[in-house]
């Protein structure tokens, strides 16, 4: 700094100054300019006037002052580069559509809850029987709701994002059966809680009966007590069981509808006959006397046991009256959810029901899917944990879907830092600097080291400059000096707007050798000789290249606090430039 000052106070400073220096580094506006021969740009150029010497001196050392103090900060990186952001776009809310009777009002539960802390759900509640829909392969899935509110008829129509599903979409007991509305939601890609597999797949208890079959078999009757069960698929089969009494269940149906209990084979016979005009299919159980039943509901993580014990006296403990209380969660309970849960790729809403008899043993009977009723003191919070579950399964697939590439929505490209493009390839200006030796290497004397057989990096980046390579696990093929052609051809072929845009041209390479012979060693006295000469486009400011060099920077050994160097030595170099060209 006491240099420069001491330089840029002279008067005569500027006249000094050789003709045509640093003429390649102009400003932009004065390479737009046209194309002058060098004998017509000597005309052009006078000297500067004596008279305003020092006042030039004054501005120039002011502008340099300021210049290095923006470049020293940007090569700290203390300066933010990065593009303004853009005002938020508004965006619009998610729709959910939650599939259940009128009821229970879900919106309220889903008020004020975002999808990944930034998009509103918009919630559509209806039944399966107030829905109809259109499915696309491209298009998505289209739903047309009509529904009844206060009086009045309301119709819609919308593209749901998501889809919770409270109602059974199948019962035989009812003659309702919504499995097509199922069929289209798969076909349009609709994400659902549970899953639509799952949904379909407990269309048919009898189905949903051989998974558990699956986990007796694997745990075993002390882990998974299940209940013996017979499968008739039609009347032609039911002509007698071994013990008596035993339940009929017939067909698919819920709340206790469709099950008979039988006493003895001529009961057993006559309900024969009844399965065959319902022309569907048939279960068999013992009957278990029953002291109590067992009800172990899973949502998400949080589980709840409860125990139902009938009052009414009747054999079904969820028909009539009955008394109902939470009680401890066992790890047998807990067990029980968690396999039960495993089914069909994955239940995040599961009840797993068993039945406890008099003789103190439990039997598993059935698993209910998230159309399962919500029963206890703790309904309320457990509509609120299906809401935070749904929220939650909605963000995932929002950061799923940022995440993958589509069709519609392209990649959009990443830019890389510029330390990161340094690293990946050589910088011109670099080619000629001999690299600092690590510490703790030998140091080899100048004199004996010609300009082309500069070490190499400690370590540097792979081609796709992905996953970084030491200099022992390459071959002596792939350690080539930063000098040799087939380096120099890629730096210099690879980036030529680059490197006219910094304004530094490329140093003289020593020619490849020809094929089949080796490289011609230098001798002392012309390596030497080589070191003495500067470089004719280096000896101009080669001055104040050396002026602004710290002390330590001997001492560097880092690619990116070379690169941080040159990029400082660029900016001045160009402020010099736009200086000296006013």
């Amino acid at each position: 700094m006491n240099f420069l000052r001491r330089r840029l106070s002279d008067s005569s400073f500027v006249a000094n100054l050789p003709n045509g220096y640093m003429m390649d580094l102009q400003c932009p506006n004065n390479s737009m300019s046209s194309p002058v021969s060098p004998a017509t740009e000597r005309k052009h150029l006078q000297p500067p006037q004596p008279s305003h010497s020092s006042s030039t001196g004054t501005s120039i050392f002011s502008s340099i002052s300021s210049a290095m103090k923006q470049t020293t900060q940007a090569a700290a990186g203390l300066i933010d580069h990065s593009v303004s952001p853009t005002p938020p776009v508004a965006q619009k809310p998610k729709i959910l559509l939650v599939i259940d009777d009128a009821h229970t009002d879900w919106a309220k539960y889903f008020q004020g809850k975002k999808v990944n802390g930034e998009l509103d759900i918009r919630v559509e509640q209806a039944e399966f029987s107030e829905l109809n829909l259109a499915a696309y392969v491209t298009g998505g899935c289209m739903v047309d709701m009509q529904v009844m509110r206060n009086g009045t008829k309301v119709a819609r129509s919308f593209k749901p994002d998501f889809v919770l599903i409270r109602q059974h979409a199948y019962s035989m007991a009812l003659g309702e059966d919504f499995r097509s509305l199922i069929i289209g939601l798969q076909y349009g890609g609709i994400h659902t809680v549970n899953s639509l597999c799952s949904i379909y797949n407990f269309c048919s208890k009898p189905w949903v009966f051989s998974q558990l079959i699956k986990i007796f078999n694997l745990l075993g009757p002390e882990k998974f007590p299940l209940v013996e069960q017979t499968f008739f698929p039609s009347h032609k089969q039911m002509l007698t069981t071994p013990n008596f009494p035993v339940v009929i269940k017939l067909g698919h149906a819920h709340a206790g509808m469709g099950k008979v209990k039988v006493e003895n084979q001529h009961d057993f016979r006559d309900m024969a006959s009844i399965v065959a005009m319902a022309k569907t299919y048939a279960t068999t159980e013992p009957f278990i006397d029953s002291k109590y039943d067992i009800r172990i509901q899973k949502i998400g993580s949080n589980y709840k046991a409860y125990m139902r014990t009938s009052i009414s006296g009747n054999w079904k403990a969820n028909t009539g009256s009955a008394m109902l209380e939470q009680i401890a969660m066992t790890e047998r309970y807990r067990l029980w959810a968690d396999t039960c849960a495993e089914m069909f790729g994955g239940l995040d809403i599961c009840a797993v029901k068993a039945v406890h008899s008099k003789d103190g043993k439990d039997y598993i009977i059935e698993v209910m899917d998230s159309s399962m009723p919500l029963i206890g003191e703790h309904v309320e919070e457990d509509r609120q944990l299906i809401a935070d579950l749904v929220v939650s399964r909605m963000t995932q697939l929002v950061i799923t879907a940022g995440s993958m590439p589509s069709p519609l929505r392209p990649w959009t490209p990443q830019v890389q830092p510029a330390s990161v493009r340094s690293q990946t390839r050589p910088q011109l200006g670099q080619l000629s600097q001999s690299r600092p030796t690590p510490q703790g290497g030998p140091r080899q004397p100048q004199g004996s080291q010609p300009p082309w057989t500069n070490a190499p990096p400690q370590q540097r980046l792979s081609p796709q400059g992905q996953q970084p390579q030491s200099p022992q696990s390459t071959s002596p093929q792939q350690q080539r000096s930063p000098g040799s052609p087939h380096q120099v051809q890629s730096a210099t072929g690879s980036s030529p707007v680059q490197a006219s845009k910094a304004g530094v041209f490329p140093p003289q390479q020593p020619r490849p050798p020809a094929q089949g012979r080796a490289p011609r060693q230098p001798s002392p006295t012309e390596t030497s000789m080589q070191q003495a000469t500067p470089h004719p486009h280096l000896n101009k400011s080669q001055s104040l290249t050396n002026t602004f060099s710290l002390s330590e920077s001997s001492q560097r050994g880092n690619a990116n606090e070379d690169e941080a160097k040159a990029e400082t030595i660029r900016n001045l170099r160009k402020s010099f430039a736009s200086l000296f060209s006013d």
